[in-house]
């Protein structure tokens, strides 16, 4: 798929996931960001802890308009087992699981047993995740609302391809009232670029608004992990209200 079109197609995609194999190299990315409409999913930020990366508030006050629990989160958790991304606290459950088994997909199942769609009526918000331990496959999975508020749980177990990454997000894009959800197979897309670096700014230069519409862009982040052993080999963060 034509990665750019598509990309800039998508005005308001919510929360995503991003990962592949970089193209000639034994190395995989994963890429988590977070775009905004409110004035509290605006006011937040990545940043670089112990064994992880977190959203937080970067402006507190704004804080008190929005739901803690859905605006405070790890969104990438990484040990020697591999790394588990996701768009909220469910990262801490899978990542208990995952540590307790060799199946990434069985992490999921098991990690999200108890876990549901979003509680922000009208939307509903999707529960995306992912996990990687090594190796030529990722494991992800989409829990979303059916009729009559039905959860739907989806998982898939997709191969890594040189060159290629596994798109997938809260929403579908449109900025519409209630903003749909993302429905389907995660998008498989072309990676641009070597390095975390360059991946993370392809991915939120991609993202940009069109003139005149407002810029809904928040954080992108993005790691560059051994192949092999699923080991971290470089992070890059971009928040756009930090410049």
């Amino acid at each position: 798929m034509n990665n750019i079109n598509y990309l800039k197609s998508l005005e308001y995609p919510g929360r995503f996931i991003f990962a592949g194999q970089i193209k000639s190299s034994e190395e995989i990315f994963l890429v988590y960001g977070i775009t905004g409409r409110s004035a509290a999913s605006q006011a937040r930020r990545i940043i670089k802890k112990e064994g992880g990366l977190w959203v937080e508030p970067s402006a507190p006050e704004l804080f008190l308009s929005g739901n803690p629990d859905l605006l405070i989160y790890p969104a990438m958790l990484y040990s020697a087992q591999g790394v588990v991304v996701s768009n909220g606290k469910h990262t801490e459950d899978i990542m208990k699981e995952m540590l307790n088994t060799q199946d990434p997909v069985q992490a999921l199942v098991r990690g999200l047993r108890d876990w549901k769609y979003e509680p922000d009526s009208p939307i509903y918000t999707p529960r995306i995740s992912l996990v990687y331990k090594g190796g030529f496959k990722i494991a992800t999975s989409i829990i979303k609302r059916g009729e009559l508020g039905a959860v739907i749980k989806e998982y898939f177990d997709l191969p890594l391809i040189p060159g290629k990454g596994w798109w997938f997000m809260t929403y579908a894009g449109p900025n519409l009232e209630p903003v749909p959800a993302f429905q389907g197979e995660p998008v498989s897309l072309e990676v641009e670029g070597t390095t975390a670096e360059r991946i993370a700014s392809w991915v939120y230069e991609s993202l940009a608004p069109e003139p005149g519409k407002k810029d809904l862009r928040v954080s992108v982040a993005c790691l560059r992990l051994s192949l092999a052993w699923a080991e971290v080999q470089e992070i890059k963060i971009i928040n756009r209200q930090e410049g």
